[in-house]
């Protein structure tokens, strides 16, 4: 029996409406500022509520997400600038145009990592702890934070005439696909792994609060690191715009790495069970203290 695709639903054909949400006056409210805003509120929020069912201190959340804003979005802007740089260097003036798009989310991850850290470290707070508690929070905001490609018609893949294809304008297309229309709606792919990959978060999460031992410190920011790192590798090949490094795809390199990483902090734990270094000498007694 072959499968007639044709018949399909047109509603799998995307066409994004444009990047502005609303324009008050000369103000204009970008889809995807307002994405990242939304996702920052929600992730806040979900890691307090975490902290709270792990006897964390829910403030404590509440300072380490100024940290996280401060070091993961100036990063994610600096990672993508320096990665198109022949782009930017002819058009200073739109190095700081964030508002408009080019934000790499392994670039806001190093910026994220490098500011908890730090605040691990001034707190005398496990940052493993801190980690795990953020960890579904960061998957679903990327989740979230995705659909802002697809209101500035970006992040695409490869042309197609699947039913789910997403339609790209022609000013956004690049040269050398300038006759075709259709192409892989890659930002709805990574999106709905993320949001695989947060189910299986918030799952173990849960589990672990009723498990007896509990999952082990550490355990769902590896996996976190892992299993999102798995999806973007594959999804990554699939893109017309990936940053590159002569002939290798930036994303793709730092995803096999961030999956070794992941699984071997997974391997330390449960094959050689023993705790991650950590910036305390006490982590569990540390993080739940919340001090």
């Amino acid at each position: 029996m072959v499968l007639d695709l044709s018949v399909l639903p047109l509603a799998f054909q995307f066409t994004s409406p444009g990047p502005i949400f609303v324009r008050i006056g000369p103000i204009a409210i970008r889809w995807y500022g307002l994405l990242i805003a939304t996702a920052v509120l929600i992730g806040v929020a979900l890691s307090q509520y975490l902290a709270k069912r792990r006897n964390v201190n829910p403030e404590l959340i509440g300072d380490l997400s100024i940290w996280l804003v401060i070091g993961a979005i100036p990063a994610a802007r600096l990672y993508y600038v320096l990665f198109e740089w022949s782009e930017y260097a002819q058009h200073p003036e739109r190095i700081i145009a964030i508002w408009q798009g080019g934000i790499a989310i392994h670039g806001a991850i190093l910026g994220g990592l490098v500011a908890s850290i730090i605040f691990a470290k001034l707190k005398r707070v496990s940052f493993w702890q801190l980690a795990d508690l953020v960890a579904p929070s960061l998957i679903l905001g990327q989740a979230i934070g995705r659909w802002g490609n697809f209101f500035n018609s970006e992040a695409f893949g490869d042309p197609t005439n699947l039913p789910w294809k997403l339609y790209i304008p022609p000013e956004r297309r690049p040269p050398e696909l300038a006759n075709f229309e259709y192409f892989h709606p890659t930002f709805l792919y990574e999106s709905l792994w993320n949001l695989m990959v947060f189910a299986l978060l918030i799952t173990l999460f849960f589990r672990g609060l009723r498990g007896k031992p509990p999952l082990k410190t550490g355990t769902l920011f590896t996996l976190y690191l892992a299993a999102y790192s798995l999806g973007r590798l594959w999804i990554e090949g699939l893109r017309t715009d990936s940053l590159m490094l002569g002939p290798l795809r930036i994303a793709q390199v730092v995803s096999l790495v961030g999956i070794f990483l992941g699984l071997a902090g997974l391997a330390w734990l449960y094959i050689a069970n023993r705790p991650l270094p950590d910036v305390v000498s006490t982590p569990q007694k540390e993080g739940q203290k919340g001090r």
